[in-house]
């Protein structure tokens, strides 16, 4: 089956920034977006360029986006929600959103939040014996190799784990408690690790 992907952009969105909100931004930034707002986004870039704002890098995200941001810039994101913004915390060390025609600064707490729930995640993986991991068939997100290496390295070693591949397109969270899995690795998108602390990405498992 043949798959079209039409990108649907925000039309008619109409932002002007004061200058109140300008003033809370760096001089240096990096710019994200999420592709329903990229027209939004290319007119609040030209807003901040001239109110002496220089925009370095510009890059659209999704949820689970690896962003190229060398130079740890500060970020400021225009989309909506919060799903886009997890995703960001933490890979910057400052971020910004955009919130109709404000401009709100991700607390440190809210990263912290994000940083403690990871670290859950991982001490329950190491003390599992049994390991559920999560494989989605949507494109792009698709990574069974992946999970079949692990499960053989998890089952493989001096002290191994009983691990098991569950496949799906959509995950749902709330039939975990059917299973008799431990812990949860997600292989797919790496937001769905945010949503439950059982669940730790396969990026961020020990080497």
């Amino acid at each position: 089956m043949k798959i079209l992907y039409i990108p649907a952009i925000q039309k008619n969105l109409n932002i002007k920034l004061k200058k109140n909100q300008i003033a809370k931004l760096p001089k240096k930034l990096f710019l994200a977006y999420s592709i329903q707002y990229q027209d939004l986004a290319d007119d609040i870039a030209e807003q901040l360029e001239k109110n002496n704002i220089k925009i370095q890098k510009k890059q659209q995200v999704l949820g689970c986006s690896k962003i190229f941001n060398k130079n740890n810039l500060p970020i400021l994101l225009v989309s909506s929600g919060k799903f886009h913004a997890e995703n960001l915390m933490l890979q910057t060390s400052i971020l910004f959103v955009l919130e109709n025609n404000n401009i709100i600064k991700i607390s440190q707490s809210e990263t912290n939040r994000l940083k403690a729930m990871k670290k859950t995640a991982l001490i329950k993986f190491l003390k599992a014996s049994k390991i559920g991991i999560l494989v989605s068939t949507k494109p792009g997100q698709e990574n069974l190799n992946k999970a079949i290496k692990l499960k053989e390295n998890l089952e493989n070693k001096k002290n191994p784990k009983q691990a098991y591949i569950f496949i799906s397109n959509n995950t749902d969270i709330n039939q975990f408690e059917n299973f008799n899995i431990d812990a949860w690795v997600n292989t797919a998108c790496k937001s769905l690790a945010m949503d439950n602390p059982n669940i730790i990405n396969i990026e961020d498992l020990p080497k």
